[in-house]
């Protein structure tokens, strides 16, 4: 925990200066509806596209298009998709590809798919369960856009982020590694056979080609180890794939009742990456058909929404066509892991009508461009009713039969919520510490936990000390010698060297029936202890450029806050391409000094001697001093060419300055783009302004999209709950916290976004 929080928490209550982390460009912002433009020079562009997709699938030029008012000039467009595209069809989904015939990109977005919304006649299946899915693991960004071809306006799209080299880099810091879409090549249908279910067919990389599509230079014996791996050494898994990756797949499949996916009939929609760590990852996409559009599960047709609410959480865990669930089911945590994620994912969107708020947000925004669309799939009355009402019409030849969203989620989360899986006792975990909150590297410390509500059969901890690297995990011990109190008496602890200038870690602990993860969203959020220099160095970066061109390139400013001189030889930054480890982007040479309360400016244009770019698009830096210990680091978002990110004021919250001030202050101006209207409504219970016991309900409103933490601290100033953290969508949220394993006491209550901060006063009395 900063010790600077204690004293604002007690003393005044402001904010705590914490990375202002940005995670949606604006040409994926849900708020606003896009606008695409193509422009032929042919006549017959339809008749082009449609020979193209039919034969060699290539791209066909087009003069122009103008997205959002920016032109291009000769880029790639091809039509996509399997059952949503039709040659006698108008609005067909598309692939816009910048740089097919020059170097160009949006945003630094190089590929644009746009999906027609052939068969959802809510609009919102698909941004839904993107933003869904991305609290639990990383998943592509979704939003709406307007599509013209030739000045005509074909309709409405949703426009969701490609799973490509960009995407690969910006998330898994590598590109050019084993990388497969796991479709049949030659689409999915009813005489398929060849799926990519990641059954193991023989050691002959032509059994797979069917049912895989290779994406990058080579990966066959990467992609028939991970079968071989998965079928026949379950106990090696983790070696090979990321399993609690592809559990949230499973987890997240199940419960939206996406059978579009890898649960269904095609076991399709999904990709694998092989990072850096030598593990495949999942990454999902298309749900044009989730929460129930789709029927085929393989083994049964389920032909209505009430069938569909039933579905059976544990769907093919006794069917060998099924190996990710077949095989990582039968492993007794797995499964325990696997149901503590649908728990979660249930508890978190579902309990509440949080999702159902969400969806009606979005008809809002699109409401007058689905009015507008002349090409549209379902009528206007079908497309305002779905979201409650079942809706029997559409797309194709004959009648299909699509869920109304609440009726199925509200009816499944009870059937679910009532199944043993989900009522079984859980271990509650609390009251995690560390011995020693801001350590020296390489020392020792203690992280304990108390482990409590039913009798346990283990605890464990997964930590790393760098993002890029796998979790390790350990098991934790309640013997009185592990830096536990005593013996039995549910407090659980392990010693840990702090190898690495910061440790991300979780508990996870089980019994017979059940697990439990701290935070609920591990692996993807986890907790972090950051280890101290021992130089006291305060430096800090203070403004970022990265719209840098020959002349003005991209740069980063260091300020120092102190009035003492601070040598930063050996110092180091790091873009996302790696910290700790990796070879630096930016290593400064012996003699390096900034002068006291000062500013020094590092060009990082790739045309300079220092040899790295920022991404225009936005990118994670850190900065090292030289002991390897991290003393800052940001994510900086997508700026315009007028804009840099800086601290308000020097050394403060990070925000998207309007006015550049290279190398000088930030103090001198207010030419800040501000958010302090993010949030709304933010209030406690009806009973505030307390006292309360056990619960008391906190609820906010976000007009758009944010970036949201909401977390609970004790009157020492240590985090004891965080509610939220993460990218909330555009809604009104309402959290019930409970403290019943907390003693009578203050807290506080902390929410913020982007530059809005909050604390309320909680008072504890049991």
């Amino acid at each position: 925990m900063n010790k600077y929080l204690i004293y604002f928490l007690l003393l005044s209550l402001c904010t705590l200066s914490l990375e202002n982390k940005s995670f949606a460009q604006s040409f994926y912002d849900i708020n606003t509806v896009q606008s695409i433009s193509i422009n032929f020079s042919q006549s017959n562009w339809d008749y082009m596209l449609d020979t193209s997709k039919a034969g060699s699938d290539g791209y066909i030029m087009a003069q122009s298009i103008v997205i959002n008012g920016t032109k291009y000039d000769s880029v790639g467009v091809k039509y996509k998709g399997n059952s949503t595209y039709n040659p006698n069809q108008i609005k067909n989904p598309f692939h816009i590809e910048m740089d097919t015939y020059k170097e160009q990109d949006y945003q630094g977005y190089k590929d644009i798919k746009l999906s027609n919304v052939a068969k959802d006649p809510s609009f919102v299946r698909e941004v839904l369960s993107y933003s869904i899915l991305r609290q639990y693991m990383i998943a592509p960004l979704s939003n709406y856009t307007n599509v013209y071809v030739n000045g005509n306006l074909l309709g409405l799209y949703v426009s969701s982020e490609s799973i490509g080299k960009t995407f690969l880099e910006k998330n898994f810091y590598s590109k050019t590694n084993s990388f497969f879409k796991c479709n049949p090549v030659d689409g999915a249908g009813p005489q398929t056979t060849a799926i990519p279910n990641l059954l193991y067919l023989g050691n002959d990389s032509t059994s797979y080609m069917e049912a895989y599509e290779i994406k990058s230079d080579y990966g066959w014996k990467d992609l028939i180890n991970l079968c071989y791996t998965l079928n026949n050494d379950i106990n090696n898994i983790e070696n090979i794939l990321d399993v609690d990756k592809a559990l949230w797949m499973l987890a997240f499949d199940n419960v939206t009742v996406n059978l579009d996916s890898y649960i269904g009939q095609f076991a399709q929609n999904y990709y694998l990456y092989k990072d850096e760590t030598g593990r495949f990852n999942c990454i999902l996409w298309d749900f044009n058909e989730s929460f129930g559009t789709f029927s085929m599960s393989g083994t049964f047709n389920y032909n209505n929404t009430f069938e569909k609410s039933r579905m059976t959480h544990l769907l093919h865990t006794n069917d060998g066509n099924w190996p990710l669930i077949n095989k990582l089911l039968s492993v007794p945590t797995y499964k325990k892991m696997y149901l503590a994620h649908m728990q979660t994912i249930l508890n978190e969107n579902f309990a509440d009508g949080g999702y159902l708020l969400n969806a009606q947000s979005y008809q809002e925004i699109i409401n007058s461009s689905v009015q507008a669309d002349p090409n549209k799939f379902f009528n206007y009355q079908q497309y305002q009713s779905n979201i409650t009402s079942d809706v029997n019409s559409g797309f194709g030849p004959g009648s299909m039969s699509v869920p109304g969203i609440s009726p199925l989620m509200n009816a499944r989360y009870s059937y679910l919520m009532q199944q043993s899986d989900f009522t079984n006792t859980r271990p509650i975990i609390s009251d995690i510490n560390s011995s020693d909150v801001n350590p020296v590297i390489k020392s020792k410390i203690y992280i304990t936990a108390k482990v409590t509500n039913t009798n346990v059969n283990s605890v464990w901890l997964g930590y790393r000390f760098n993002g890029t690297n796998k979790f390790t995990k350990v098991l934790l011990y309640d013997d009185g010698g592990h830096g536990d109190l005593s013996p039995s008496d549910n407090v659980y602890g392990v010693d840990i060297e702090m190898n690495g200038p910061s440790m991300e870690y979780y508990i996870y602990a089980e019994n017979n029936n059940s697990g439990i993860f701290s935070p609920v969203r591990a692996e993807f959020e986890f907790y972090t202890i950051t280890a101290k220099s021992d130089n006291g160095s305060n430096v800090l970066m203070n403004e970022i450029y990265s719209r840098g061109t020959n002349s003005d390139p991209d740069w980063i400013e260091l300020y120092n806050p102190t009035s003492t001189v601070i040598d930063i030889s050996g110092y180091k930054i790091y873009d996302s391409g790696g910290q700790s480890g990796s070879k630096p982007k930016k290593e400064f040479p012996e003699g390096t000094l900034i002068q006291a309360n000062d500013f020094i400016v590092i060009v990082t244009d790739e045309s300079s001697e220092s040899g790295f770019g920022l991404s225009s698009s936005g990118e994670k830096v850190w900065l090292e001093d030289n002991l390897g210990i991290i003393i800052d680091t940001v994510t900086f978002p997508s700026l315009s060419a007028s804009q840099s990110y800086g601290r308000i004021t020097d050394g403060g919250l990070w925000n998207v300055l309007n006015t550049i001030t290279r190398g000088s202050s930030n103090n001198t101006f207010t030419d800040v783009q501000e958010d302090n209207n993010l949030i709304t409504a933010y209030r406690l219970n009806q009973n505030y302004p307390n006292p309360f016991n056990p619960t008391t309900t906190i609820s906010f409103s976000i007009p758009t999209n944010a970036y949201v933490s909401l977390k609970i601290y004790d009157a020492l100033g240590r985090e004891v709950a965080e509610l939220y953290k993460g990218e909330l969508n555009a809604g009104t949220y309402s959290h019930q916290w409970n403290g019943e394993s907390l003693a009578s006491g203050i807290y506080f209550c902390r929410l913020q976004a982007g530059t809005y901060v909050d604390t309320k006063k909680l008072l504890l009395v049991k």
